[in-house]
């Protein structure tokens, strides 16, 4: 089966809404769509599904929180007890209320440097790494809906496309 890889370029976010509701409308699937600025309400347009990217940052948040209390711990209480105030440091659990603090910190950065390394993981965005991006103006002010479609839906989609607004529609066989 034959293909055509269909992009649309638009100027505005909100004529790319109605472009892709559209085309998703008329029974064709968006592939992709750049980017340069998050447009609200797109993704269950085109079809993405929601992210569980809530879940690792929990889970790197734990793995904080039991890193933190487990220095303390090693720390304050098993290699270098203290007398503070007259209060020895015999447990961890007597003294949760001085490692709030600390705890927290850890926690915030173990969860910051684990999603941000999600994220170049997931986007695949490394230095020395070719972007996969189709036009480098979609980085400054244009917005692309790439659309892989049969040879048969390629004029039915490219009218949709221009009806709706798109200042550019480029077609190439793939």
């Amino acid at each position: 089966m034959n293909q055509t890889i269909i992009h649309g370029i638009y100027d505005d976010d909100a004529l790319l809404l109605d472009g892709a509701k559209a085309l998703r409308a008329i029974g064709i699937k968006v592939k992709e769509v750049f980017s340069p600025i998050p447009v609200h309400g797109l993704d269950p347009v085109i079809g993405v599904k929601k992210t569980r990217l809530a879940i690792c940052s929990f889970l790197y948040g734990c793995t904080g929180t039991s890193l933190a209390l487990l220095m303390m711990w090693y720390m304050m209480i098993h290699d270098w007890p203290i007398d503070i105030g007259g209060k020895p440091n015999e447990f961890l659990y007597r003294n949760i209320p001085s490692f709030i603090p600390i705890t927290f910190e850890i926690t915030v950065l173990c969860a910051a440097h684990g999603m941000a390394l999600t994220f170049l993981f997931r986007s695949w965005i490394f230095p020395g790494v070719s972007a996969k991006n189709p036009d480098k103006r979609t980085t400054d002010d244009k917005f692309l809906m790439l659309i892989e479609a049969r040879n048969e839906d390629v004029t039915k989609i490219v009218n949709v496309l221009k009806e709706t607004g798109a200042s550019e529609v480029n077609q190439k066989s793939a």
